[in-house]
């Protein structure tokens, strides 16, 4: 028997794709719980238990992919340029409302790019595509050599099938025989 409330596959799937969304844009999980329980006429405590219990291990890949997607999305926002019209536009209270100097907002734009520099010096310039890339060709290899397994397992589990059901043959035939001299007169 299945209970009315249960959850099924759609319903999981539309969780973890609102929540890894949410994810992406540097949003709670709350939020995506709110989103979900009002697309699935659902509490978001029951999309946020649903998530905890059953969902979020299944996805934990996908949540660190997401999590370095938000991450290069916060590099994007701050490159030079919107970095520059940020800062040029930024006000502070020392300033008393005076926009912040053209060199100062150099200077943000020059320490910017110094971070940007060591950060790929300490990736060893491997950009994020091509490591994803190489984790791609990896798993495709495990994935070839892993079918190669289960063929072997497969044909193994057919030579121990036929192998059985020949024990199984002999074992009748041999009761048979048992029935037949032990009913036949001496």
């Amino acid at each position: 028997m299945v209970r009315q409330d249960a959850w099924n596959s759609d319903e999981d799937l539309t969780l973890a794709e609102v929540v890894l969304r949410h994810i992406r844009e540097g949003s709670t999980q709350l939020a995506a719980f709110e989103e979900v329980g009002h697309k699935l006429s659902r509490t978001p405590a029951a999309c946020g238990f649903r998530w905890n219990s059953a969902i979020r291990k299944k996805y934990d890949t996908a949540i660190q992919l997401a999590k370095k997607q938000r991450k290069t999305m916060k590099v994007k926002n701050s490159e030079p340029g919107v970095r520059f019209a940020e800062a040029t536009e930024n006000r502070t209270e020392a300033d008393n409302g005076a926009s912040k100097s053209v060199v100062e907002a150099f200077d943000e734009v020059i320490t910017f790019l110094h971070e940007q520099k060591k950060c790929i010096e300490t990736n060893g310039g491997v950009s994020e595509p091509e490591e994803f890339m190489e984790a791609i060709e990896a798993l495709k290899q495990e994935n070839a050599v892993l079918s190669q397994e289960l063929a072997k397992m497969k044909d193994d589990y057919e030579l121990i099938k036929n192998d059985y059901q020949l024990m199984i043959n002999v074992v009748e035939r041999a009761a048979k025989r048992n029935k037949t001299t032990a009913s036949s007169p001496s």
